[in-house]
């Protein structure tokens, strides 16, 4: 990764100007410094992140709903950047509640965490949950916001350091995945009846154990891989349970500027209600984004991270 100047153009028809006051970092963004995904996989050079926000410096031609000054953030390609240009039918709104470095850091979080527990499975009162890598940023998003919804909620850690962590992210119970006979623990916190919804962004480590922690019917989506990509899965597997897969992705689900808006507006609310804490856990100047990308990596770190322009 390399900084670089690079023009920014005047906003056309649509779009507006924003000068960034944070960049969320993923661990999808290294995905896309491989090469390996993203809206430019296989495209490099390309400019990496998803996700930011700021304040709009300049609107273009017909743009009605925003205006200079207002703080806006955003999922689209091309964050890692002091200024963009973006189109307006992709920015929300601010509420005073919420700042530019808890949006940059958790709004692509916070919507995958919106439709994971309210739209592709609507967790109810009363549903066990398992909620994988549950002292990371999804973590700390999931597991706060399912227990809200009533929900047992039961998180793995990849390391005995993180139990506390996934304790204070809302857990009742935490288990170590890379532990032998996890899965079993998993099954005996819930009662032995088996999770409605696994939420694994870890992938080929934990998702076909995960399927023994599953009551009949249940659900296990992948919507992350940390430690590689689930391959070759055997579809007897679900068989027995009538259990279902799938690996969704966020963009599917926010894919009109309705969706967006409903989306956000629920994941601000729940913010704002004091359900969820919007805590950035670590700072990094932009130009110190090495570093960032190290630390991610490493698997190390806890919570959400920004990069600072």
């Amino acid at each position: 990764m390399r900084i670089v100047p690079v023009p920014v153009d005047e906003p056309g028809a649509g779009e507006v100007r924003v000068r960034q006051q944070a960049i969320g970092l993923n661990f999808a963004d290294i995905y896309q410094r491989r090469g390996d995904a993203g809206p430019h996989a296989g495209e490099l050079p390309a400019v990496l992140g998803s996700q930011g926000a700021g304040v709009i410096e300049m609107v273009g031609e017909g743009v009605q709903a925003y205006a200079p000054g207002d703080r806006v953030a955003y999922i689209h390609p091309g964050a890692y950047a002091d200024t963009m240009v973006l189109p307006a039918d992709r920015l929300v709104a601010l509420p005073d509640s919420v700042d530019a470095q808890a949006a940059a850091g958790f709004l692509l979080r916070g919507l995958t965490a919106e439709y994971l527990l309210h739209r592709l499975y609507a967790v109810r009162p009363g549903d066990a949950v398992l909620v994988h890598a549950a002292a990371g940023g999804m973590g700390q998003m999931l597991c706060p916001w399912a227990r809200a919804l009533g929900a047992h909620v039961i998180g793995t850690v990849g390391s005995v350091a993180k139990r506390e962590r996934a304790q204070a992210n809302g857990c009742h119970e935490v288990i170590v995945y890379r532990e032998p006979g996890w899965a079993d623990r998993v099954l005996a916190a819930s009662g032995g009846q088996g999770v409605a919804v696994v939420y694994d962004a870890v992938g080929k480590d934990v998702f076909v154990d995960s399927l023994a922690c599953l009551r009949p019917r249940g659900l296990a989506i992948n919507y992350g891989t940390a430690s590689g990509d689930v391959r070759g899965l055997d579809l007897q597997l679900l068989h027995a349970k009538s259990l279902s897969v799938c690996r969704p992705t966020l963009r599917s689900f926010i894919a009109t500027r309705e969706e967006l808006q409903a989306a956000a507006a629920r994941f601000f609310a729940a913010a704002t209600e004091g359900l969820l804490d919007l805590t950035v856990a670590r700072r990094y100047a932009l130009d110190d984004v090495h570093r960032a990308h190290a630390d991610l990596e490493s698997g190390s770190t806890t919570g959400a991270a920004v990069l600072v322009p």
